[in-house]
């Protein structure tokens, strides 16, 4: 693999959900990311007088998807599912970083993923050229990534 100098875009990824499902094309994903608690920690009889540092629990962060609007009805069936069907509507989301040449250089997997929060488009009258966005907020257990 040949050595890289400039960072790839953020503009080039693809989302998808257990390894192929469609939900459309996301226009912005933001929120990747994960946190490992610290707890601090020191013996009644050290001699110095300080804390250890001792790595407890991880989480990982909500991530959110924005869309124009193209078909709300089969993510809405899976807002459904998971209102209805609890653990066993979770699913893994995997995103995509392309290169130029649409060929994928680094990806994120979502493991035990449910949907957290929809919001719906903000209709308006006026104007006449925008997009109806949705937004769909994501709780995901575990965070793995990939080159």
């Amino acid at each position: 693999m040949a050595n890289r100098t400039t960072p790839y875009g953020a503009f080039n990824f693809v989302v998808n959900f257990d390894g192929g499902e469609t939900f459309g094309g996301f226009s912005d994903v933001s929120g990747i990311g994960t946190e490992l608690t610290i707890a601090e920690y020191r013996n009644g009889n050290d001699k110095e007088n300080h804390v250890r540092k001792v790595g407890g629990v991880h989480k990982v962060s909500d991530v959110t998807l924005k869309r124009g609007i193209v078909n709300s009805i089969s993510l809405f069936q899976w807002i459904k599912d998971s209102r209805t069907k609890g653990p066993d509507a979770k699913k893994s989301i995997t995103i995509l970083l392309l290169d130029e040449s649409q060929k994928p250089v680094q990806s994120w997997v979502l493991r035990g993923v449910l949907p957290m929060k929809y919001t719906g488009p903000t209709l308006a009258a006026k104007g006449g050229g925008d997009v109806a966005m949705e937004e769909l907020v994501l709780s995901s257990e575990a965070l793995e990534m990939e080159a």
